[in-house]
């Protein structure tokens, strides 16, 4: 009976372990899955001069087309200054046209004109820039306006010197300096007149690449200052994805290396191809070892780009690899 009972015993602990062997190797450590997410390039449209937004043509998730009209601004002050630059550009003409005529007395005339509008002008950019550098002495402007407002006056003061020599030219008779001088006269106005007109196309704010409209910040009416953002735009072609990887799990991301990555809110497997590799560098994402007598494994940031920019991923989707 004893016998019997050890046998019964044996049987018993050889059943529990083969079983534990089974278990063992039916429950093999699971797949390692890594998760990222869904980034959009986008970029920021934004006014040169500063201007009241007048009309806004789209609203946040429209899609845009590189060359749309996405808002219009509106600039009084640039349309005063193309009035100016075009009554400066008559000046010079008819200053120019009178010292080929060789017509003393209209000539003076235009020389004079030209000279008092060049001294009207200096004054007010004086003013202008005494009022800038009060600004800049109080805090309230940068460095840069103030730069700005000086350049404006010393063009100012080089302008009334100019016409003053015209003027002067001019009653001693037209020569041939009268003449070159006069042309060139002309030429600045003209460029004068170029520079407001790309000031005035810049009031038309377009899209600079096809996408969505994410952002848009100002409302109709408000007034923003030169380089104030007006709205965001994701580029159409702009998706990649973004992961943070373990080291240890980094083998097999090589750089232009394509990976299958399933997107869960889409359903679908896609193709991306790893575009770049860095270290994230932050003791946060370190995973401690040392204590094992091994080494601490530091985490790098792994982006891809899809291969096909056709499913509308939007930012923030989750990516899964495994």
């Amino acid at each position: 009976m004893k016998n019997n009972g050890v046998i019964i015993i044996a049987i018993i602990v050889i059943v529990v372990i083969l079983s534990v062997i089974l278990i063992g190797l039916t429950h093999s450590t699971p797949e390692p899955v890594i998760q990222g997410e869904v980034e959009i390039s986008d970029y920021r449209l934004s006014s040169k001069v500063p201007s009241r937004v007048m009309e806004i043509k789209v609203k946040e998730g429209d899609f845009v087309k590189k060359g749309d009209t996405v808002a219009i601004m509106e600039a009084p002050e640039v349309a005063a200054k193309l009035s100016q630059a075009e009554a400066a550009r008559r000046a010079a003409q008819a200053l120019q046209n009178k010292a080929q005529a060789g017509t003393r007395s209209e000539q003076i005339e235009a020389a004079y004109e030209m000279w008092q509008k060049a001294k009207a002008g200096l004054d007010v950019y004086e003013k202008t820039y005494q009022r800038v550098e009060k600004l800049y002495n109080e805090g309230v402007i940068a460095a840069q306006k103030k730069d700005e407002a000086y350049a404006q006056l010393e063009a100012a003061k080089a302008t009334e010197k100019a016409a003053k020599s015209q003027y002067d030219m001019a009653m001693n008779g037209a020569q041939k300096e009268d003449k070159d001088a006069a042309a060139a006269q002309v030429a600045r106005a003209r460029g004068a007149i170029a520079e407001v007109n790309s000031y005035i196309n810049e009031t038309i704010i377009r899209a600079l690449a096809d996408g969505v409209v994410t952002e848009i910040f100002p409302e109709e009416g408000e007034l923003v200052g030169s380089g104030a953002p007006i709205m965001n735009v994701a580029k159409a072609d702009g998706a990649y994805l973004t992961f943070n990887i373990r080291e240890d799990l980094l083998k097999g991301f090589e750089i232009g290396k394509t990976v299958n990555v399933y997107i869960p809110a889409k359903d679908t497997t896609i193709n991306a191809t790893v575009s770049g590799m860095k270290n994230v560098g932050s003791y946060a994402v370190w995973k401690a070892t040392k204590a094992l007598g091994q080494y601490d494994l530091k985490t790098f940031e792994v982006k891809m780009r899809p291969e096909s920019q056709n499913l509308q991923l939007a930012a923030g989707m989750s990516a899964i690899i495994k």
